[in-house]
């Protein structure tokens, strides 16, 4: 087993970059680090460590066990400050992931319940990729990560997903553009400018075999990975777009459009993802509780 004391003596050493400045830093002798560092090698049967003239180097053994070292203290540190917080009823800090395929709008009411704890949460939300959401999330970087899909099997990461609400798609126009269109839906959409999500969003393919099942065929005249600015586009009229029915009254009223037929026949459900050990988190809880799930448009 790992001596956490001697891990913590060469990870303070790596991070000092010598023996000397890590000795003047701790207060301990150099010699004491030496021999704990020494005694972590022997114990691992890998050196960390060569010499480079004057300077010490990490070799990439040591690389490896630093990247790991500064892991485990920073989620050491995390959790005393966890426990700290929970003691002296301080704010909890509360790391989200947003996956950019994820609306906004709906972002928003899936993090709903956990601004609405009795304990106060500091809410820390950052937008991006979801495989690079999953790897945060993966090293504890991330307490949670919202998504429109499930964790991807191919990706190596001990987690779980929770369907938390799923709704039927509709379509959405401009009134300039909705006034040139005939009441004959779907037909009417054949040739019809359109404004796709990009190619990470679920819904995509689904739609695109919506109007090939329907024999319509509209012009796609752009893609966004972005549901925002896929909305602001079609708020100047440049193509009509789809936006889940769950949050159609609030996009017809944010981005002044109206709604073309009745909501498809196609469902975009949205994911809590987590890694397992994180599942005590409260805000985590209050967002994955059984009640929260009971949503459907």
């Amino acid at each position: 087993m790992i001596n956490y004391k001697q891990l913590h003596h060469f990870w303070n050493v790596a991070r000092a970059g010598g023996i000397a400045r890590a000795s003047e830093r701790s207060g301990l002798a150099p010699q004491t680090l030496s021999g704990q560092i020494a005694a972590l090698e022997a114990s691992m049967g890998a050196t960390l460590f060569r010499r480079e003239g004057r300077r010490l180097a990490l070799t990439e053994t040591g690389h490896t066990v630093l990247a790991y070292a500064e892991e485990i203290f920073r989620v050491g540190a995390e959790l005393e400050e966890a426990v700290a917080n929970r003691a002296s009823s301080r704010t909890i800090p509360f790391r989200v992931g947003v996956a950019d395929v994820v609306p906004k709008s709906i972002a928003w009411q899936l993090l709903a319940p956990s601004m609405q704890l009795g304990e106060r949460v500091r809410i820390h939300c950052r937008e991006d990729k979801l495989e690079r959401l999953l790897g945060d999330l993966a090293i504890h970087k991330l307490d949670l990560v919202l998504a429109d899909s499930p964790m991807p099997t191919h990706m190596d990461v001990r987690g779980q997903s929770q369907k938390l609400v799923e709704s039927r798609i509709s379509l959405f126009a401009a009134e300039r553009l909705a006034q040139t269109l005939g009441d004959d839906f779907p037909a009417c959409l054949d040739r019809v400018p359109l404004l796709l999500p990009g190619a990470d969003a679920t819904i995509r393919q689904p739609l695109l075999h919506w109007f090939e099942r329907n024999r319509v065929t509209p012009s796609i005249v752009g893609e966004f990975d972005d549901s925002a600015l896929m909305k602001s586009f079609g708020q100047a009229g440049i193509g009509i777009f789809p936006a889940p029915e769950l949050i159609a009254d609030q996009v017809c009223r944010q981005y002044e459009v109206s709604r073309i037929g009745k909501p498809l026949d196609l469902l975009e459900s949205f994911y809590a993802i987590t890694v397992s050990r994180r599942n005590t988190h409260p805000a985590t809880l209050a967002i994955c509780a059984p009640q929260q799930r009971d949503r459907e448009a």
